[in-house]
C-alpha cells in the first residue's frame, strides 16, 4: 500500500536531521556509494526494506539546503512546510495540466490562480503580462523569452524593409524567416548574463556567439552601456535584436539598470524594433520590498522592470517552494500561442484560461503550481516581505564584517553595504589564502560557499536564500569559518 499523506508527514518529521551543517559527512557519502546496487535485482526488495536503504543509506548523504540556514553555495532556498505538504499531493495525485479542462479536473485553474497570485505579489499588472506559465526553472524560462524574442524581432526587421513583410520563425525556421526579414544576423545584447542565457541562445538557433555583452565600465560591467547600447539598435541594417536584462547578476546581486535607464531601453526599443527579456532569478523578487533609504539602490533597480516584454523567475529563489518551479510571463500572448502552438497550425485558444501546450515546451507538465499555491496562501504578502529583509540583512551583516576584515575584501571593489542584496561576493587579500578559499570554507561542512572569477582572479559567492535565515546566529556561524580559515592560513 502507498504511503498515506500523514504517514508521509510522519515520516518525514522523524528523520529530521539534526546537525545543522550545510553539507552531509564525509563518511555518510561513503556509505550511500557503496550501498548502491551495481546490478539490477531479478526481484525487487519490496517497499518496506526500499524505504529503509532510502532512509537510512541514501538520505544520510545529501547535502543540507532544506535543513540548514547555513547552504549558500546555490540560491536554493528551504521548502517551507506548506509547500513541501504541497508537493507531496502533487506526485500522489499526479496530474497533467497541459490542457485547461474546468469539468474534468481543478489543476489548469489553480495554475492559472497561482500566476495570478504571484503578479499579485511582484505587484505586476494581471492585464498587462496575460502570457503566464510554470516552467521547470528560469533556465527554460530564458528559453522562452530568447524564442519569443527572435521571433518578434526578424518580424520586426521585415517590417521596416520596402515592400515590408512580417515573417514568422515559427512557421518558416530561422533561415527562411531571415531571408525574408533580409536579417542576416540576430543579436541578444545584454551585460554580464546568466550562463543559461549562452545555452538559451545557442537552443534556439541564434547561437552563442549572438550574446554580445554592452558593460558600463569595467568597474561596473554589470551596467548597460546605453550609447553602446542605442549604438547597436540603430545598426538595424540587416541586424535583429533582443535586449537581455539581468536583474540581478549572478555573482553580485547588482541590477542591469535604474529605473530611469529601463524607461530610456524601453523608448529604445519601441523605436528600433528589440524585444526586451528580463532574467529576474535573482532580483525580482525585490519587487516585493517597500521603498526605504536602506533598499534604495535595490528598489531602483528593479522599479521599472515591468516596462520588458517577458519576465523570467525561479520560485524556489523567490518563494522556498521545492525545486523545478520556474515561471514566465509576457505581454504578447497571442505571439507566445503561435510560436508554442502544439502542433502544425495555429488553432485559437479561446477558452477562459489558455492552455499550457500552447504556451511553453513542455506536453507532459507536473502541478508544479501547486506548492507555489500552498506558500503564497499559507504565508502571505508580508511574510515573503519580511523573509527578505531578514535574508537582505543577514547578507549585510556578513559584509559588514568583510568589509572591517584584514584578511578579507568585498567586491566589487568600492562596494558599500548599502549595494549588498542577497549575496556576499568577496576574496582574500592573501593570494595563498584566496587559492581554493571556498573549499577551505566548506572543508568543516558546517557552511557551503560557492568558487567564481571576478576581474580575472578567483573569488567566492556567498548566497543567501532560505526561509531558516537567523541573522545573529548566522552571522555568527559564517563568521567563525571565516576566522578558522583565515587563522589556518597564517600556519
Amino acid at each position: 500500500m502507498p504511503l498515506s499523506l500523514n504517514e508521509f508527514i510522519a515520516t518525514i518529521d522523524s528523520r529530521k536531521v539534526e546537525s545543522q551543517n550545510a553539507l552531509p559527512p564525509i563518511e555518510a557519502i561513503a556509505h550511500a556509494e557503496a550501498s548502491l546496487p551495481v546490478s539490477l535485482p531479478d526481484t525487487g526488495m519490496g517497499l518496506e526494506n526500499l524505504k529503509q536503504h532510502l532512509l537510512d543509506d541514501i538520505v544520510p548523504g545529501l547535502n543540507r539546503p532544506n535543513s540548514s540556514s547555513n547552504y549558500y553555495g546555490f540560491i536554493i532556498g528551504g521548502s517551507t512546510d506548506a509547500s513541501m505538504f504541497a508537493d507531496y499531493i502533487v506526485s500522489g495525485f499526479d496530474q497533467n495540466v497541459q490542457v485547461y479542462t474546468p469539468k474534468e479536473a481543478i489543476g489548469g485553474t489553480v495554475e492559472n490562480a497561482a500566476l495570478r497570485l504571484l503578479q499579485q505579489l511582484l505587484r505586476i499588472d494581471e492585464a498587462d503580462f496575460p502570457g503566464r506559465i510554470f516552467t521547470t526553472g528560469a533556465t527554460a524560462s530564458n528559453i522562452l523569452g530568447l524564442a519569443l524574442g527572435r521571433e518578434f524581432a526578424v518580424a520586426a526587421a521585415g517590417r521596416r524593409r520596402s515592400p515590408p513583410s512580417s515573417p514568422s520563425v515559427a512557421q518558416l525556421g530561422v533561415l527562411q524567416a531571415c531571408l525574408q526579414a533580409r536579417v542576416r544576423k540576430i543579436q541578444v545584447l545584454t551585460t554580464l548574463p546568466h550562463s543559461s542565457l549562452y545555452k538559451a541562445a545557442s537552443i534556439v538557433g541564434l547561437g552563442i556567439n549572438s550574446v554580445v555583452s554592452l558593460p558600463l565600465s569595467p568597474e561596473e560591467p554589470w551596467r548597460f552601456d546605453l550609447d553602446a547600447l542605442e549604438r547597436k539598435l540603430s545598426d538595424s541594417d540587416g541586424v535583429a535584436h533582443i535586449i537581455s536584462i539581468s536583474a540581478g547578476e549572478v555573482n553580485t546581486g547588482r541590477f542591469a539598470t535604474s529605473s530611469e535607464e529601463m524607461i530610456h531601453i524601453r523608448a529604445l526599443a519601441d523605436k528600433y524594433g528589440a524585444w526586451i527579456h528580463v532574467d529576474g532569478a535573482f532580483g525580482l523578487q525585490a519587487r516585493v520590498l517597500l521603498p526605504s533609504e536602506s533598499h534604495k539602490s535595490i528598489v531602483d533597480g528593479i522599479h521599472s522592470i515591468h516596462l520588458a516584454d517577458s519576465l523570467t523567475g525561479d520560485a524556489h529563489k523567490l518563494l522556498n517552494v521545492p525545486y523545478d518551479c520556474g515561471f514566465f510571463l509576457t505581454r504578447h500572448l497571442a505571439l507566445q500561442q503561435a510560436v508554442f502552438q502544439n502542433g502544425a497550425s495555429v488553432i485559437p485558444d479561446t477558452a477562459e484560461i489558455p492552455s499550457a501546450h500552447n504556451l511553453a515546451m513542455e506536453n507532459s507538465r507536473r502541478l508544479r503550481a501547486l506548492p507555489m499555491y500552498a506558500s503564497l496562501l499559507a504565508y502571505g504578502r508580508t511574510w515573503h516581505r519580511t523573509l527578505l529583509e531578514r535574508q537582505i540583512e543577514l547578507a549585510r551583516a556578513i559584509a559588514a564584517y568583510i568589509l572591517a576584515s584584514e584578511s578579507y575584501e568585498l567586491l566589487p571593489k568600492n562596494s558599500d553595504l548599502k549595494d549588498v542584496y542577497m549575496i556576499v561576493f568577496f576574496r582574500a587579500r592573501s593570494v595563498a589564502l584566496n587559492d581554493g578559499l571556498a573549499s577551505k570554507l566548506n572543508a568543516s561542512r558546517v557552511i557551503y560557499v560557492s568558487g567564481s572569477q571576478w576581474d580575472g582572479a578567483p573569488a567566492t559567492r556567498l548566497a543567501v536564500s532560505t526561509w531558516r535565515v537567523d541573522v545573529e546566529r548566522d552571522t555568527a556561524r559564517v563568521v567563525t569559518e571565516l576566522e578558522r580559515v583565515a587563522r589556518g592560513s597564517e600556519h
